[in-house]
């Protein structure tokens, strides 16, 4: 099981730039597990086998390198003059900073965005941990072994929102086999301050991230399946986290509170 997923640099499914679409195709992505390794950097001469390239002649040639934990990761700085910063992309403007020449300095956020000095502006690469613990996740310390759950779900994090969003109606009647489409979806959450610039395509992709990061549903099951493969996935996703309650009705009260439609009062027969 992957501890982290590096989205490599190229169109950004999160940032609403690139729409994935049926058919489409998004960024490479590069799966790392616990004690895995990957450097990052310009490359060239004597920079060999970098698992991630950042095309920029301001980069070193081997600037860094990714490490892998249990439920975390590491980045090491190997530049000797400038600092790398790891931006929370699930926070309001957090980040930390590492300085030059540092190694194995640990990041906690689930969602980053590393992001390197560079002669244009700067350059930077997305790193997912989707394999981060909780507490309440655990068994009780002291009875052995720990137990990790195996849907590892953050309820404070953006892409739990789309999830209770895409639930919401099943959960208010759990007869209404009707799913909500993504626009339907960031719509609806738009109304949160963490969420007003959430596009389809972010939607999308948070669903995507859903469906193999979080909850690992195979893709293959979906292929061929009627509505297409966007429309079973978002029901092979709905469907798995109402079965497994890792979606609840007391989770509603994230969303935003909904306005009652109005409907036009009719006149009594003469």
């Amino acid at each position: 099981m992957e501890t982290i997923i590096v989205q490599l640099p190229g169109p950004s499914w999160a940032d609403g730039e690139h729409d994935r679409r049926e058919g489409g195709s998004g960024p490479g992505l590069l799966h790392l597990g616990p004690g895995d390794m990957a450097d990052f950097g310009r490359g060239g001469s004597g920079a060999a086998d970098l698992s991630v390239v950042l095309a920029d002649p301001g980069v070193s040639r081997r600037a860094g390198r990714l490490e892998a934990a249990e439920d975390y990761w590491r980045l090491s700085n190997f530049s000797r003059t400038a600092g790398y910063v790891v931006e929370n992309l699930e926070g309001a403007g957090e980040y930390i900073t590492v300085a030059p020449g540092r190694l194995g300095a640990p990041v906690p956020f689930e969602f980053s965005r590393v992001v390197l000095p560079a002669l244009n502006r700067t350059v930077d690469f997305k790193v997912f941990a989707p394999q981060h613990a909780y507490l309440d996740e655990r068994s009780v310390p002291g009875a052995g072994d720990q137990t990790v759950n195996p849907f590892a779900l953050d309820q404070t994090s953006k892409y739990f929102l789309v999830l209770v969003a895409l639930c919401e109606p099943r959960l208010r009647e759990p007869s209404d086999t009707t799913l909500p489409g993504a626009g339907e979806i960031a719509e609806r959450l738009r109304p949160l301050d963490s969420c007003r610039d959430l596009s389809r395509s972010a939607v999308n992709y948070h669903i995507d991230y859903l469906s193999f990061a979080k909850l690992r549903l195979d893709q293959g099951d979906m292929d061929g399946e009627q509505g297409g493969r966007t429309g079973a996935k978002r029901a092979r996703l709905a469907a798995s986290a109402l079965r497994f309650g890792l979606v609840r009705e007391e989770h509603l009260a994230l969303l935003p509170r909904r306005t009652a439609s109005r409907r036009p009062v009719q006149e009594a027969p003469a």
